[in-house]
């Protein structure tokens, strides 16, 4: 193996250890009421995601609003419904749905 291959190994397992320690980060200010600073950290952990192209682990992917990028917390600045087979997410702060199928494990 190169020493360019390692590198980028450890770049994306150090870039996947920050987006989790930002979301983590993020829970913590947003149960505080520092919507502000939870905001931020899910940018500046979006912004590592797409640098270091690593995907966003998934318990993660539906904590923060895929149109404004703003961390949800259920009830405070979000709705969670299921209807029709599908999870509706709505941001109160943009205003928008995200609609995720949900499917029944048999």
């Amino acid at each position: 193996m190169t020493k360019k291959t390692i590198n980028k190994k450890n770049q994306k397992q150090i870039a996947l250890k920050r987006i989790q320690g930002l979301f983590e980060l993020a829970s913590n200010k947003a149960t505080d009421d520092n919507f502000e600073l939870a905001d931020r950290y899910t940018h500046i952990a979006r912004k590592i995601s797409m640098k270091y192209l690593v995907p966003i682990p998934n318990e993660y992917k539906r904590c923060f609003c895929k149109h404004c990028y703003c961390y949800l917390l259920p009830d405070v600045n979000s709705r969670f419904r299921i209807k029709n087979g599908k999870i509706i997410i709505f941001c109160k702060n943009c205003k928008k749905y995200t609609r995720i199928p949900f499917k029944n494990k048999k």
